[in-house]
């Protein structure tokens, strides 16, 4: 729940409203952005937050290129990253997230986050608070936040493996699959109907066996413009994204 409040906060300075206001939105999948929508929402309602605590519509920045990106590392999203590099050069003076879990999932990003804000004097908000890394008891919230966030991760875990497991006990599990095959509606594996699929597989290993070399395959592949079948990742589009905002 957000609670919006335009109490005036002793932690509030005009040096800080002279910087930036960042918004972190985050999803850790592409399923729960299209699923939770709702939650999504929410999170680009914090700009309302921030509006709130003192900053210009203008001045408020949404960071949301992690939708469908797991926390539980910085190393693949750029997203977190661009907030850690916009704190260290000192445009940022505000950081508002719905919780410590959107914007990290292991302790390592969690507390460098907290060490920057520390340092360049950046206040983080939540749906309810507002928090100064830099005195004590705020800190000791946050890094508990965080501690918590990493252990709810590890539960979620170990409830899919669990999961996982029961269903490959029961013969029910459906790993996915390669390019070229399918389930069909009683769960057992064909090849993909696509006749055109099925072709262009049985072009490549009959080459396979003419050539007798699979470079040799994508080279004769390549000459006469003939590519593989793939399967399409799932990606979040724009348009995807404003429907989450509305």
């Amino acid at each position: 729940m957000l609670i919006s409040s335009n109490i005036a906060d002793e932690r509030l300075t005009t040096a800080h409203r002279a910087k930036l206001a960042y918004v972190y939105v985050r999803q850790s999948s592409v399923n729960q952005v299209r699923q939770h929508q709702e939650s999504t929402a929410l999170q680009y309602r914090l700009v309302d937050r921030a509006i709130g605590l003192g900053w210009p519509p203008e001045r408020v920045q949404v960071i949301d290129e992690v939708l469908g990106k797991s926390g539980a590392g910085g190393a693949d999203r750029r997203g977190f990253q661009k907030l850690i590099a916009e704190i260290g050069l000192g445009n940022a003076g505000l950081v508002v997230s719905l919780d410590a879990s959107r914007l990290a999932r292991n302790n390592r990003d969690w507390h460098q986050l907290l060490e920057l804000c520390s340092v360049f004097g950046v206040l983080i908000a939540d749906g309810e608070r507002l928090y100064d890394p830099r005195a004590y008891h705020d800190r000791l919230l946050l890094g508990l936040s965080g501690i918590m966030s990493e252990a709810e991760l590890h539960q979620l875990r170990m409830r899919l493996h669990q999961g996982e497991r029961q269903k490959a006990a029961r013969g029910e599990l459906r790993l996915p699959l390669p390019a070229g095959l399918a389930y069909d509606r009683a769960g057992t594996i064909i090849l993909n109907p696509d006749e055109e699929v099925q072709a262009r597989l049985h072009l490549v290993f009959a080459k396979f066996r003419e050539l007798q070399s699979a470079r040799r395959v994508m080279r004769y592949l390549d000459r006469n413009g003939l590519s593989l079948p793939a399967r399409p990742l799932l990606t979040i589009s724009t348009r995807d994204r404003l429907a989450c905002a509305r």
